[in-house]
């Protein structure tokens, strides 16, 4: 969560003692970096527009504070970051930087639902056998160039191991990265088909077999990242995947994969492109956020899939403590014809509409568009460790409407009301953003159904 603007202060004092003496454009001197324990400088430097030597005005440098210190926050490497003039030497301004370091490593045990959010969860009766726990270890900031490394060993309603690694900056230039992993995983219950509107589920006791898994995945993947400035990032992922499922999956569904196959593997070739200008991108409310991507996944009838998505999020400030944003998103997947596997669209991940919590859409082709008001209702900080860099817990508590449609066509599963039909929602909430870039956003909304309830959401981006 970005830190109040307390660097201002400091700036507008300095700048102020400038101004009585000084009409000329500045020099950018020396740029110190204080606080960094773990975190090399020079990836703090890298989020930086201006550098030692530059000439720039006194506007330019103040707007450069606001947004080095934008983009140090996210970076998700740091609690607190204060960006100030530290003195003159003639027109040579000299710069310092303090940042307090978050967390990075996190040996963590780990409980969570299978469903796909709590309302579906809710939906069957919060029951604890419908539960994954184990251990993740995760490592933010591995060797202090934003480099990530993740390990899971998840049991319980699946198997699970994943090792992960992603080193954005591999190069002297910090332009190019890389990573790696692979991932294992068997699963008691598969998602075989929608009906009403519903995840329709396959588990053991389905088949009278309890404890059997139904389904078993494979992947290995490496990717190449491209960051040639300060806005832009590309991602090349290739992987290759292993899976198949359990004969029961393709009698209840035989459209599951092509041609009634119980099992396929297939590569996986995805770019992605990403223009990102905003004050906080787990929680935007100033800028804008463009993210677009092309899918290849197989090569042969077995797994023929073309696609394109693409994700606009644009907020304004419309006047103190107010602010309004939109969030567009387009998927188009090719042929329109597509197995069951390839269908999921609307209520999966980050693709919902609010209201429509309950439900999926699948099809091949879909446009969201979610509107928002904010309204900032308070901002207040819990003072936790002293003198350590979680001095304290911030709180920003918002009030939101909103109003949301969208649209999925369907080519071939038709048998679900919510597809080939516009689909309208509304409603007011409370969103409570905290540290660790975590959001709780609880939401009443209704729907062209005449449905209305309360929903939780929560998101957490590190």
């Amino acid at each position: 969560m970005p830190p109040g603007r307390k660097y201002f202060l400091a700036v507008l004092l300095l700048l102020f003692s400038f101004c009585l003496f000084a009409q000329g454009p500045l020099i950018v001197g020396t740029i110190t970096v204080k606080g960094n324990k773990k975190t090399k400088t020079y990836i703090v430097l890298r989020e930086l527009s201006f550098h030692p030597g530059d000439t720039i005005t006194l506007a330019g440098l103040v707007n450069g504070f606001r947004t080095a210190h934008d983009r140090l926050v996210n970076t998700h490497l740091f609690n607190d970051v204060v960006i100030y003039l530290k003195g003159f030497r003639g027109y040579v301004a000299d710069v310092e930087i303090e940042v307090k370091e978050r967390w990075y490593i996190f040996p963590l045990p780990y409980f969570k639902p299978v469903d796909r959010n709590f309302t579906a969860w809710a939906q069957k009766n919060y029951s604890l056998s419908r539960v994954n726990y184990g251990g993740k270890f995760t490592h933010y900031n591995f060797t202090g160039r934003n480099d990530q490394l993740t390990a899971w060993l998840i049991t319980g309603y699946t198997r699970q191991f994943e090792l992960y690694y992603n080193q954005p900056y591999a190069d002297n230039a910090l332009k190019h990265g890389f990573g790696f992993g692979f991932n294992f995983a068997q699963q008691r219950e598969v998602n075989a088909f929608t009906v009403n509107n519903s995840q329709g589920f396959i588990n053991s006791d389905t088949i009278s077999y309890a404890g059997k898994y139904l389904s078993r995945l494979l992947s290995f993947s490496v990717r190449y990242f491209y960051r040639p400035g300060l806005k832009v990032r590309h991602t090349v992922n290739l992987n290759v995947v292993s899976t198949s499922v359990d004969s029961a999956v393709t009698v209840w569904n035989p459209h599951y994969f092509n041609e009634n196959r119980r099992s396929v593997v297939y590569p996986e070739l995805i770019y992605n492109f990403n223009y990102t200008d905003v004050d906080y991108v787990s929680y935007p409310l100033n800028g804008i956020v463009f993210e677009t991507s092309l899918t290849r996944r197989g090569i042969n009838p077995d797994m023929n899939l073309w696609q394109l998505s693409t994700r606009l999020i644009r907020s304004w400030p419309l006047a103190r403590k107010w602010w309004f944003g939109i969030q567009n998103i387009n998927v188009l997947k090719l042929p329109l014809s597509q197995p069951f596997y390839n269908q999921g669209l609307i209520g999966y991940g980050d693709l919902y509409l609010r209201g429509l919590d309950r439900y999926v859409i699948d099809g091949t082709a879909t446009s969201v568009l979610k509107n928002t008001l904010y309204r900032q209702l308070v901002n207040f900080d819990i003072p936790l460790v002293r003198g350590s860099a979680h001095d304290h817990i911030p709180f920003r508590i918002y009030a939101t409407a909103f109003s949301d449609c969208g649209y999925a066509y369907n080519r071939d599963f038709k048998g679900n009301s919510l597809v080939n039909r516009m689909l309208y929602t509304a409603g007011f909430g409370i969103d409570i953003v905290t540290f660790y870039d975590l959001s709780f956003k609880f939401d009443y909304s209704f729907n062209q159904l005449g449905q209305n309830g309360l929903f939780l959401h929560i998101r957490n981006d590190f």
